[in-house]
């Protein structure tokens, strides 16, 4: 049975030690006893009768109860400190599976495995069974997962909030090349990394309208009056430190009704309304990002926004904080980064317990909240930037559009002081814009109230500043810097490669797990043919490892002896997996025409990853379209053992740990000025895979920093992409002026890959040629240029091997360590313990 900590103060924390103090004694006999002690007494059954997945909970178990005496020594000594707080709030956190990491944060990898032999069981068919946390979608939800691990490896005092999705994002199958959304039932089994505390349930409330009164005190105040509310339970999660005995915290909120069951209406036979209210409140933490293409879809997103960021800012007042706490003194326990605008909503709702609660002035208040927020932008796109509608606003959260009607009356006054006559100026500004419909712009308000704000890359950054948001740069240039982002070396090298990361052991030693800088020391083993030889065998060895996972998982036979070129990412259009599959296309055609001998090409298997939102129907189209080209391809006998093309469907965290170790080649083509960062360019570079991109994003600062030679550079800079919108794009023209382009498209017109039927790629080809809003045509010439050069230097493995160990080498910069120093000092104003 769970044990709790509660009370006023609670949270969970522990002693730093050079491996976690713990009950059970660490060694095999001590880990046996707690496990079968699990499995007796948890799961209820006998080693004998028991199964795969009791087992596995059994394990999970075993391995949590090692970290929670470090979790409750964390939190004593951090309250007994009176430590302030980074409360990162994000909409998501994609966690990938919890029992590796905690094993390897442990130090229990090889006690753990002893001990499962010693019970005639293989720890690898138990870490099999761990079923993804579906906590997230993509970049954004891995980067937060990222920063917590580097906060606890660091001992820096973090709370993460979030939601507890019972669905997740959605689990992506293909029929007939389609992509098909199903359910993600990832809790089915159980989760036994969570701690629920519903004795600690908030009430969150929606609806209503707001009066206003005369207080005690004589002044006139306002009251919202709901109409309805619902419970958030919290769910705690552990995030260890890498081997330093610290264990932070992840609270996860899950929704549900405060009156879940009528009894009177069950009675007279109304089932299905008695327990109305109950499918009613649970609808909000049923799926991440719901389809919010109808009004009910978006009315839930942001039903979503509020309710885990209400919670979180009681929670942390109600129950955090000392019960006699002054909040004037807030800031300085506590400060709330806002991962990109989902949990923007936050800032009203601080000024509203802050007003109408706990009886500031509005002048009080809102200083006291422009000190505890910092805002991160994590995109360039204008649609990426929420905005809500007044009109919902009102109906779901009706005083805090008055709140923000009066911060944004507030700051304009501040604007047209500053900025004297300039009306237009302050139209650009006003958080409430007036066209299309009247919407609160959430990144206005975020940037307003925020103390800093930052950009994920350096050019994101200085795009962001100068045009973003270059009217609030110019009235606060201090306010805006940069953090360019980076990836836990502990789960994306040490754990995803571990054949590399003995050898960089062996190489320079211990400790650069937590120091990735110290990967600079590997430099001058790019110059040794020995250290190159057993690289080049370490990525042959990460390639069997991942078709045989493929084989298993999906059924996909990757050939043997390719360069794997491979491109994972959300599927979205600025991230141009259309000109990737331009690429392929072109190939294969100059093949299959005669044009190339194909004994002369360097065989190559493509792999793509990506899932596209359920209502993106031209992303859904590019899926259908590049799974028809890899059946064709691989049908084509004129190609076979030269071309390949594979699309795992759901591409997660788990299958990235195994494909990203074997991958050679790293597509990030996106349109120059339109990815803010990426991570996963830094992941392929660390694990030793050479980049073809532009210069977009942190693609930039990669190629800097392992030099232009091992960096494969193609397409437009941002100025001269920013220059031909200007003049004004014509994709097709450029169809009339490269003779392969036209050959590539005309192909796919033919209905090759369609069997025959041309009307299936109408709409893809027709936005190709007549919108190509991301100019996948204007770059496609450079691109198959910087394709030709991949060839030449793939051709000398011996060279490529030293390309790809500098790759490594010089990529320690994007630890997301160096990203939390970065906040630390530039953002938070705050220390780490290490």
């Amino acid at each position: 049975m769970a044990t709790y900590v509660t009370g006023p103060h609670f949270e969970p924390t522990h002693e730093r030690a050079k491996v976690p103090a713990v009950g059970p004694g660490r060694d095999v006999d001590g880990f046996v006893r707690q496990f079968m002690r699990e499995l007796n007494y948890g799961q209820g059954v006998s080693l004998a009768r028991s199964t795969v997945n009791d087992q596995y909970l059994a394990l999970a178990h075993t391995v949590r109860h090692y970290l929670m005496q470090g979790w409750i020594q964390t939190g004593k000594r951090r309250r007994d400190a009176g430590d302030r707080v980074v409360g990162y709030l994000s909409a998501e956190y994609l966690l990938g599976r919890q029992l590796d990491n905690a094993l390897l944060a442990s130090d229990l990898q090889e006690i753990a495995r002893e001990a499962m032999n010693a019970c005639g069981l293989d720890l690898d068919i138990l870490r099999a069974q761990e079923i993804e946390p579906g906590l997230g979608n993509g970049g954004l939800g891995r980067l937060a997962a990222c920063f917590v691990d580097s906060l606890a490896t660091m001992d820096v005092s973090c709370i993460g909030y979030g939601i507890r999705y019972e669905y997740g994002i959605f689990k992506q199958t293909f029929v007939d090349g389609r992509q098909v959304e199903e359910p993600d039932s990832w809790l089915a089994l159980g989760s036994p990394w969570e701690f629920p505390q519903p004795d600690r349930a908030t009430r969150i409330d929606f609806g209503g309208h707001t009066e206003t009164y005369t207080g005690e005190d004589g002044r006139e105040r306002v009251r919202w009056v709901p109409s309805w509310d619902v419970q958030a339970i919290p769910y705690h999660l552990l995030v260890p430190g890498y081997r330093n005995g610290v264990v932070n915290t992840l609270r996860l909120w899950s929704a549900r009704a405060t009156s879940a069951f009528d009894l009177q209406l069950f009675n007279q036979g109304d089932y299905a309304e008695a327990v109305r209210a109950r499918t009613f409140a649970e609808n909000i933490t049923k799926v991440l990002y719901p389809e919010d293409s109808t009004p009910q879809g978006r009315e839930l997103r942001l039903q979503q926004q509020y309710f885990f960021v209400a919670a979180s800012l009681k929670d942390f007042i109600r129950h955090t904080l000392p019960a006699d706490f002054d909040l004037h003194q807030l800031p300085e326990r506590i400060t709330f980064q806002l991962n990109d605008t989902h949990p923007v909503i936050a800032i009203p709702e601080l000024m509203r317990l802050l007003v109408d609660e706990h009886d500031f002035e509005w002048e009080q208040a809102w200083d006291v909240t422009r000190r505890c927020f910092d805002y991160t932008c994590h995109t360039l796109l204008p649609e990426a930037l929420e905005v809500w509608p007044v009109e919902l606003l009102g109906r779901l959260l009706p005083r805090h559009l008055e709140i923000i009607y009066r911060i944004n009356e507030d700051f304009l006054a501040e604007v047209r002081e500053a900025f004297p006559g300039d009306e237009l100026r302050a139209r650009r500004m006003s958080m409430v814009q007036e066209h299309p419909v009247r919407a609160v712009r959430m990144a206005y308000l975020a940037t307003v109230a925020a103390s800093k704000v930052n950009g994920v890359a350096e050019l994101h950054s200085r795009l962001l500043r100068d045009k973003v948001l270059p009217d609030f740069s110019e009235l606060w240039p201090d306010k805006f810097t940069n953090v360019t982002n980076g990836v836990t070396p502990r789960r994306f090298v040490r754990m995803a490669n571990p054949g590399m990361s003995e050898l960089i052991t062996e190489a320079i030693g211990e400790g650069w797990v937590t120091d990735l800088e110290r990967l600079r020391e590997l430099e001058p083993f790019a110059d040794d043919a020995a250290f190159r030889e057993r690289f080049r065998a370490v990525k042959v060895a990460n390639k069997d490892r991942l078709r045989q996972l493929l084989h298993h998982r999906d059924g996909i036979e990757l050939p043997e002896g390719h360069m794997l070129d491979v491109m994972v990412k959300r599927l979205h259009e600025y991230k141009r997996q259309s000109l990737k599959l331009l690429h392929i296309v072109s190939l294969y055609e100059r093949l299959i025409s005669g044009e190339v001998d194909p004994a002369t090409i360097t065989p190559r298997t493509f792999v793509f990853g990506a899932k596209a939102a359920p209502g993106y129907h031209m992303a859904k189209e590019t899926i259908a379209l590049i799974n028809a080209v890899a059946k064709t391809i691989g049908e084509d006998p004129r190609v076979e053992g030269r071309l390949a093309v594979a699309f795992p469907a759901n591409y997660n965290v788990t299958l990235a740990e195994t494909l990203i170790p074997a991958a050679d080649l790293s597509e990030q083509i996106s349109l120059a000025g339109k990815e803010a960062s990426g991570t996963g360019n830094m992941k392929f570079a660390l694990n030793g895979a050479l980049t073809i991109g532009t210069d977009d994003g942190a693609n930039v600062e990669i190629r800097e920093l392992v030099g232009g030679d091992n960096f494969f550079l193609f397409g437009m800079a941002e100025p001269e992409v920013a220059a031909l919108q200007a003049k004004g794009y014509v994709p097709s023209s450029f169809y009339q002026q490269s003779p392969q382009l036209k050959r590539t498209l005309d192909l796919i017109a033919s209905g090759a890959f369609t069997g025959g039927d041309r009307s299936t790629v109408g709409a893809v080809l027709d936005d190709w040629l007549n919108t190509d809003r991301f100019m996948a045509m204007a770059d496609f010439d450079s691109y198959l240029a910087a394709q030709a050069r991949v060839d030449e230097a793939y051709a000398d493995q011996d060279r490529w091997s030293r390309s790809a160990i500098l790759n490594v080498a010089r990529s320690g910069f994007f630890s997301s360590d160096r990203s939390m120093r970065n906040y630390l000092q530039r953002i938070w104003d705050l220390k780490a313990r290490s």
